[in-house]
């Protein structure tokens, strides 16, 4: 048996859906609904007021990061315990990531070291809900207003998950997701930026679209009715160091058919999870088995757990087809690529260095069948045993 970490689950609605793109397109019948429906569904499942599809989730944690236009030099508090396109934007706009540890268990943010984070330079915080298991952000978001910082969430791995009833994407002042087909909805490739703020969402758009300062949509001219109105014709005005970064129509109706599942999907997780937590738990082998953060219904994006030799782990698993994933980049410092970066640590990382070495996860997606949790679960006690 084959049993893959992650993946897409399609039916015939997203082939009619890709089908029906592709003809309006050949036909020369605009196919640009399709991107304002996703969008639309988006902002209707989050509750919120401004959503833009860009073509990954990377992409739209640069957009979310960019459109707040901090100065150079600011610092930005995030979780050493990370992926590492929540940190390289960060650095790209020539800001400076200030690293706190994880929480063991939630493998998240550890609020509690947020004011020893906090320096004269800090203007943001950003938080990366880890394998769909939301942040304290009623801690995040008291710090934020009490110090009049930023908030960015790098929601990519938590479609659907709640904390105190409110789903995240929802708490800061943007926010980014991901339809990479490990996600929780799949456009192949594909991200997604919301913001209750239209103003930021202007800006993220204009760097989304080249930098361009007019907000017409491609192939709509002067709908705004100021194109010829300065010296430089307005639809071909750069006001931002911008990029191409949009999706694409045919992205979106896939997206279109994934929102019309995703409660489905994000059921299955939950139950799949809960699943392999109460089939593992008393493993004594497995340490740190994972919990909920308090007040949260995550939506899980997959089951991690610590062990003391999970190289060894992962290669039997690899072996016995049953998909696997160490915690993303661990403590992201610990990577080379971070070896000549400018950063700032606050306290000890002893439960990032613990998940860069020991901790290991394994699949919850709709797509697993209890037969097939029951053979990871059988698996991994085969090992021990």
């Amino acid at each position: 048996m084959n049993i893959p970490v992650s993946g897409k689950v399609y039916n015939q609605k997203e082939v009619d859906n890709l089908k029906q793109c592709a003809e309006e397109l050949l036909l020369g019948v605009a196919s640009e609904h399709w991107m304002r429906e996703y969008e639309l569904a988006f902002r209707v499942y989050l509750g919120v007021r401004c959503s833009a599809f860009c073509n990954s989730g990377s992409s739209a944690v640069l957009l979310a990061i960019l459109s707040l236009e901090l100065p150079k030099g600011s610092e930005v508090i995030t979780c050493a315990c990370t992926f590492p396109t929540s940190v390289n934007p960060i650095i790209q706009c020539g800001l400076i990531p200030v690293f706190v540890d994880c929480e063991p268990k939630t493998w998240n943010m550890d609020v509690t070291k947020l004011e020893k984070a906090l320096s004269d330079k800090t203007k943001a915080v950003l938080v990366v809900h880890n394998l769909g298991n939301p942040v304290d952000m009623d801690t995040v978001m008291k710090f934020c207003y009490k110090h009049n910082l930023r908030c960015i969430e790098d929601a990519c791995d938590a479609l659907g998950s709640e904390y105190n009833g409110r789903k995240v994407g929802t708490f800061g002042d943007v926010a980014a997701f991901s339809s990479y087909p490990a996600h929780h909805v799949s456009t192949e490739e594909g991200g997604m930026i919301v913001t209750d703020n239209p103003v930021l969402m202007k800006i993220i758009k204009s760097y989304r679209d080249w930098g361009r300062d007019c907000w017409c949509e491609p192939g709509h001219d002067n709908t705004c009715g100021t194109r010829f109105c300065g010296e430089i014709d307005h639809k071909f005005t750069y006001t931002r160091i911008g990029y191409h970064l949009a999706g694409s129509n045919m992205q979106a109706a896939l997206g279109c058919a994934q929102m019309d599942k995703l409660e489905e999907f994000v059921e299955k997780r939950r139950e799949n999870w809960e699943y392999l937590w109460h089939s593992l738990y008393k493993l004594r082998e497995l340490h740190l088995m994972p919990v909920a953060t308090l007040f949260s219904r995550p939506s899980w994006f997959g089951f991690a757990f610590g062990v003391e030799n999970r190289n060894e782990l992962a290669r039997y698993l690899d072996v016995n087809k049953v998909g696997n994933r160490p915690l993303f980049a661990g403590n992201i410092i610990r990577q080379p690529a971070y070896k000549d970066v400018e950063y700032r640590i606050v306290g000890d990382l002893t439960n990032s260095d613990y998940a860069f070495e020991h901790v290991i996860w394994v699949g919850v997606f709709p797509g697993l069948t209890f037969e097939m949790l029951d053979y990871t679960i059988d698996t991994i006690r085969k090992f021990y045993n």
